[in-house]
């Protein structure tokens, strides 16, 4: 469900509205899957929809969309400096188990390195090192 979310808020960043059709599309599921559960945010308050009208974001999902966007973007970002090759992938299966509290820790120390050069420099030579030892002991 929250990928849903996650991508109507994307999507309604563009226009302020997007259709069933297009998250079906960037999800890579049925309209009648994006349908269903696009009702159920509708339930839940997340949005207002009617079936084959525009589907416009509660303030309840704008909130929670701009949350799901940023987790997002903060696992991809922390799997990509610890040299996760899947990181889009991985990012997918790993971000809905993560607690408020791991995120905003991950979003830390991400901004860490990318706030001190030198210690991102020393730490990809420190994974460099690791990997080529591992690659030695396959």
């Amino acid at each position: 469900m929250e990928d849903y979310l996650e991508m109507a808020y994307r999507l309604c960043q563009e226009k302020g509205y997007t259709r069933v059709g297009k998250i079906s599309e960037k999800l890579h599921v049925k309209p009648a899957s994006a349908s269903k559960m696009l009702s159920r945010l509708r339930e839940l308050d997340y949005l207002e929809y009617d079936t084959y009208e525009s589907i416009r974001l509660t303030s309840k999902g704008e909130e929670l969309g701009e949350y799901l966007m940023k987790r997002h973007q903060i696992v991809e970002d922390f799997l990509q400096l610890i040299g996760s090759t899947n990181s889009l992938l991985e990012t997918e299966l790993v971000e809905h188990s993560l607690s408020p509290e791991t995120v905003s820790k991950l979003s830390r120390l991400v901004e860490f390195f990318e706030s001190d050069r030198e210690s991102k420099k020393k730490f990809e030579a420190y994974r460099e090192k690791y990997e080529e030892s591992e690659k030695r002991h396959s």
